[in-house]
């Protein structure tokens, strides 16, 4: 099954071409997502659109936190199990089963790491070399975003942070003005135009209800709709 490997910031990540190989720039996920683990409360990392599982997995070695990887594939399925046992950590486990299902009953997480297809369905035959199912987002790139942002509506606990890859700032904007309404989006670190990362967090239940407009979605003169770390190409 294994037919290549790749280094991945001390990890080595098997994958194959049934997979979308891991990128380099996906570090800046998994490195956030550790950053923050030393701030939200305890509890394990959840990661959908796992993959080979190489962020998810990243992030939960640096943090020290069990992880709970979901992907609808299963080619994806046993390479991040077996990524996981061979970095050696016992405390992952991995969810066969599509993002809708992604919870068990009552569940909750400090942290969620997200890492949905993006790409416009038009946009997809430029990369022959990736699974269509790991990059199609439909017609506006988000068919499978949107879903993902219930599930992270549902699944992040009260002072949680989720992180969501997306395809560079304007997409990030065009999600933050879809956001449900327990949610608010916060900062991006953006690669480049088309590579970024936005952090999401569950809104205070004593902050009232979310304005109907979003404010990001209409940014005052002078102000980006979404506050933006830019982080230098080459990453990890």
């Amino acid at each position: 099954m294994i037919a290549r490997t790749i280094p991945f910031d001390g990890l080595t990540i098997a994958y194959d071409d049934r997979v979308l190989a891991p990128r380099p720039w996906t570090v800046v996920q998994s490195r956030w997502g550790a950053e923050l683990a030393e701030r939200v409360p305890p509890g394990p990392i959840l990661e959908l659109f796992a993959g080979a599982g190489h962020i998810g997995l990243d992030a939960a070695v640096r943090a020290g936190r069990p992880l709970v990887q979901v992907d609808a594939d299963p080619v994806a399925c046993e390479l991040a199990a077996y990524n996981a046992a061979a970095a050696s950590r016992r405390t992952v486990e991995v969810r066969c089963r599509p993002v809708d299902r992604a919870l068990d009953p009552g569940e909750r997480f400090p942290l969620i790491l997200a890492d949905p297809p993006y790409l416009t369905a038009a946009e997809v035959d430029r990369y022959p070399d990736d699974p269509r199912h790991a990059v199609d987002g439909g017609p506006d790139g988000l068919a499978v975003v949107r879903p993902c942002l219930q599930v992270i509506d549902e699944g992040l606990a009260p002072g949680g942070v989720a992180l969501l890859q997306l395809r560079g700032r304007a997409q990030a904007e065009a999600v933050a003005a879809e956001l449900p309404g327990g949610l608010r989006a916060g900062a991006v670190r953006e690669v480049d135009d088309e590579r970024a990362v936005l952090r999401v967090d569950r809104l205070p239940v004593s902050s009232g209800p979310r304005p109907p407009v979003s404010p990001l979605a209409r940014p005052a003169a002078g102000r980006r709709a979404v506050d933006e770390v830019s982080m230098p190409l080459g990453v990890g």
